[in-house]
């Protein structure tokens, strides 16, 4: 178990095994959806991927093929999948225009982490391709609606590497302090994503970023987060700090158990549920 908290004002606090790495896999999620709004705006991502909580498991197609013609939100893997049909390169050179190879998605994620260490993990990679049946068939099932247009095995294969990468909770937490930053990273003072994008994503963060355990996590802890069967869950503080953590437990909805509770005492002790009016600071 490690956790991280990075703070605006350039503090940083840290214990446990905050330097372990792990693969990021849905909190990848959040950082595909910042590429595709800061790339192809707002009105043609939500045109294909709508922004409700599903209620359903993350890997559900119930909704997606009874409830809905396009998927409820980007944090559940239709909608993930969808994303990253949008972002990785077409067939053609001359489509190949504003897409990204999984090396441009790479270096992204190194850049907005800052850890130039981030990279595939092939063993985990090999071996989520080896059992993804059901990814396919959802993206398949995408395709039959159109809301994707590139070929499905391309598209699952961009989407599984970029849930491969490998990352700590001392990346999570740099990321995190840049969406609580409003997107300008504070150790080089350069904007590196739009404040209406930044908006967006915690929105989407708070309301969806727990799988079929948002509502209960928002109410209880009230800070936007995304988590990662990868044991790994990025929380952001607005205008106050970025927030990573690694515990590779996880309960039956895949949230990792321990960094639940670690939240959820944090957000109490340091007042940073999103409707709390209490003055926030952190004391030594």
């Amino acid at each position: 178990l490690g956790i991280c908290l990075y703070t605006i004002d350039g503090n940083q606090f840290e214990t446990g095994n905050t330097e372990d790495r792990f693969t990021i896999q849905s909190i990848s999620k959040v950082m595909a959806l910042c590429l595709a709004l800061e790339t192809f705006g707002a009105e043609f991502v939500f045109d294909h991927v709508g922004v409700e909580p599903s209620g359903e498991a993350f890997n559900s197609l119930v909704e997606l093929d009874n409830r809905s013609n396009r998927p409820f939100n980007p944090m559940i893997n239709s909608g993930a999948i969808a994303v990253a049909s949008f972002i990785e390169p077409k067939v053609s050179f001359e489509e190949m225009v504003n897409h990204y190879s999984i090396e441009d998605m790479q270096k992204y994620m190194q850049e907005v982490c800052e850890d130039p260490e981030i990279a595939i993990d092939e063993a985990v990679f090999q071996s989520e391709m080896a059992t993804c049946a059901r990814n396919k068939a959802i993206a398949y099932l995408l395709k039959s609606k159109d809301i994707i247009d590139t070929d499905v095995e391309e598209s699952v294969t961009f989407y599984t590497k970029m849930c491969s990468m490998s990352v700590n909770a001392r990346d999570l937490a740099r990321f995190g302090l840049l969406l609580a930053n409003d997107g300008v990273q504070l150790s080089t003072g350069k904007r590196l994503i739009s404040s209406q994008t930044v908006r967006m994503v915690q929105t989407i963060m708070l309301t969806c970023g727990m799988y079929d355990g948002s509502g209960e996590f928002a109410l209880r802890t009230g800070i936007p987060t995304k988590s990662g069967v990868g044991g790994g869950l990025l929380s952001v503080s607005k205008k106050k700090m970025g927030i990573g953590i690694y515990g590779p437990s996880l309960d039956k909805k895949g949230n990792c158990i321990a960094g639940c509770e670690l939240l959820g005492y944090i957000s109490e002790a340091l007042h940073l549920h999103i409707f709390d009016t209490r003055e926030w600071k952190v004391e030594e």
